[in-house]
């Protein structure tokens, strides 16, 4: 499988500075390896692009994020590509009725993700960035801030999102 720097590789020159990017970010220290992992995961899966998407996930088993913290990624890039289509939905309606109705989806995992809830909390913030939910991403920022997270690792969760969603942008692109 091709890892990040591989993926950085086959990048036109026009997105050099997405390459530049993903490698920083590859080596961000503000976050745990779990949760700069996770987020990378997470984004890959919300965007979809499968060369991406094996290449973050290549780099995150050389990395040594578990098979728990890999799998509660990918459920809460599941998750969150529900919940950010219906709440995202309710934001843009404008009749309110529709936020006064209860959801009634599933969202079990936000509950139990098996993992560090704070982690799991920056993983649904970085796929909403990825969707662009801004109701999901005040829910869960909200959640991170009780929870003690700070701005700078929030902040790199969406810069992960922002850059993983960008180069799949650019290699989907370069494959038509």
């Amino acid at each position: 499988m091709m890892s990040l720097d591989a993926l950085r590789e086959t990048l036109p020159a026009y997105a050099k500075d997405l390459s530049l990017n993903l490698s920083s970010l590859a080596g961000e220290t503000v976050l745990n390896d779990q949760q700069k992992w996770g987020c990378f995961v997470a984004a890959a899966h919300a965007v979809g692009v499968t060369e991406v998407l094996k290449s973050v996930e290549a780099s995150a088993d050389a990395a040594g994020l578990t098979e728990e913290a890999k799998t509660a990624a990918k459920a809460a890039s599941a998750i969150m590509g529900m919940n950010n289509v219906y709440y995202r939905s309710l934001h843009l309606l404008k009749n309110p009725e529709y936020r006064t109705l209860p959801a009634r989806l599933r969202m079990n995992i936000i509950a139990n993700p098996g993992v560090d809830k704070a982690d799991f909390e920056l993983w649904c913030t970085a796929v909403s960035a990825v969707n662009g939910c801004g109701m999901c991403l005040d829910s869960h920022e909200d959640e991170l801030r009780k929870r003690g997270v700070p701005n700078v690792q929030i902040q790199a969760a969406l810069r992960i999102a922002a850059v993983v969603s960008a180069v799949s942008a650019v290699v989907r692109a370069e494959e038509s």
